[in-house]
């Protein structure tokens, strides 16, 4: 079978089983879920074993140290895929939620119902706990999803997909719910994101090259983010004992994920006192600082340029500026973020409010780390990304954000007169 045809049975076999899982049932989903979290748990050997082939072959092939942390799986990763699972099975089901129920003065009753989307294609590189994310979220939504994921990452890909067959055929689910690519071919890619008649939203995971990429050619709608430049301000209010734990925090709990910062901006008044602290805290943990003009004063570092402000580094990289105050720091960030997630340090209330109100990014923050900007974190369960855009999902993408709505209309007879 060539790619083109193959990818036509693969949008046909989604598209049917669109219309099974989105009537099942609240239980059976659960069900299949948990199945699915045995699964993986029953068979994490041959999981690891995988995924340690394809460090292997990414080693051999100069993948960064990023990615290869991206591909990287363990047995905690697994425990957190499988708790994943878990936590997704808990949440309520949004699937024929019906809401804003109102009587017309025609008599009729209208209201909103929650629905699926239908198929979700997923495209991502890397990170192979992604399958079991975006699996788990659109099972619970009622949508079939197709995956494809990064050819670096298709042997551990290929061994959960086999944990999520599983799961689905011992609840009676058709096991095309959930389908991974099994070719590597990126020609792959440009079939999915045009196939119409069977993909209702692609959501793009990756490198901005990829996501432009998808962007420009898809003729399916698309979610997405380009990047996570994201910032943290410490204003000249702020507790700088909890500034330096955000700040360290913030950059150097994981350097290759997209809510990690990658500016720190400082304001002049207290520049002096915590830069230098922090500097020596970044460096043990082998941090390259880069820094403004003002910051390089104060401690010794190489200039940044106005590349590094636009720069999502996904490293033990941080750019660092000293701003006059929290109106620079806004325009800072207005001029270079990319919308994803900004935070401020600070005591002082009035200022914490302008920063939620006027910076425009899908997650801001108050006196907490930008690490915080996750579907886990903010009681969605596994999220399936996190989205820049402003139209139908913005920020982490968790069940919710699968969905749509559609109007219904509950009659006693009326007809329009």
């Amino acid at each position: 079978m060539d790619l083109k045809a193959y990818m036509q049975q693969l949008g046909q076999q989604a598209r049917t089983a669109s219309r099974v899982i989105a009537t099942a049932s609240t239980e059976t989903k659960n069900a299949a879920l948990l199945a699915i979290a045995e699964a993986l748990d029953s068979n994490r050997a041959s999981v690891l074993s995988a995924n340690a082939l394809d460090m292997q072959n990414g080693r051999d092939s100069g993948l960064d140290a990023a990615l290869l942390d991206r591909l990287e799986l363990n047995e905690a990763r697994v425990d957190a895929m499988i708790e994943g699972l878990r936590q997704v099975a808990e949440l309520p089901d949004p699937i024929g939620v019906i809401s804003d129920r109102k009587t017309r003065p025609s008599g009729i009753e209208v209201a909103k119902m929650r629905v699926p989307l239908g198929v979700v294609g997923i495209i991502y590189e890397s990170r192979p706990n992604v399958t079991v994310d975006a699996a788990s979220l659109c099972l619970k939504s009622g949508n079939a999803t197709i995956l494809r994921g990064g050819s670096e990452a298709i042997e551990s890909n290929r061994a959960i997909a086999d944990c999520i067959r599983k799961g689905l055929a011992s609840n009676g689910l058709p096991e095309t719910i959930v389908q991974v690519i099994e070719i590597t071919d990126r020609a792959a890619v440009g079939e999915l994101i045009t196939m119409t008649d069977y993909v209702d939203v692609i959501i793009p995971r990756g490198g901005k090259g990829l996501i432009e990429r998808i962007s420009r050619e898809a003729r399916v709608p698309v979610i997405k983010h380009l990047d996570g430049i994201c910032h943290v301000y410490i204003d000249d209010k702020a507790d700088l004992e909890m500034a330096f734990n955000i700040a360290m925090n913030a950059k150097t709990h994981r350097y290759g994920v997209c809510n990690a910062m990658e500016t720190l901006l400082v304001a002049k008044a207290v520049a002096a006192k915590i830069l230098p602290r922090l500097a020596e805290a970044y460096r043990a943990k082998g941090v390259e600082l880069r820094g403004c003009e003002q910051t390089c004063a104060i401690i010794d570092c190489p200039p940044a340029t106005e590349e590094d402000w636009h720069t999502e580094y996904l490293a033990p990289i941080l750019s660092i500026k000293v701003v006059a105050d929290m109106d620079e720091a806004m325009a800072h960030i207005a001029r270079y973020g990319s919308h994803h997630t900004e935070s401020i340090v600070t005591t002082d209330d009035t200022r914490s409010r302008r920063f939620l109100a006027e910076v425009d990014s899908s997650s801001v923050m108050v006196n907490a780390s930008t690490r915080f900007a996750d579907g886990f974190e903010y009681g969605l369960g596994a999220e399936i990304g996190i989205s820049t855009d402003k139209i139908h999902a913005r920020g982490p993408v968790g069940l919710e954000g699968l969905t749509s709505q559609k109007w219904i209309v509950f009659g006693h007879g009326e007809i329009r007169q």
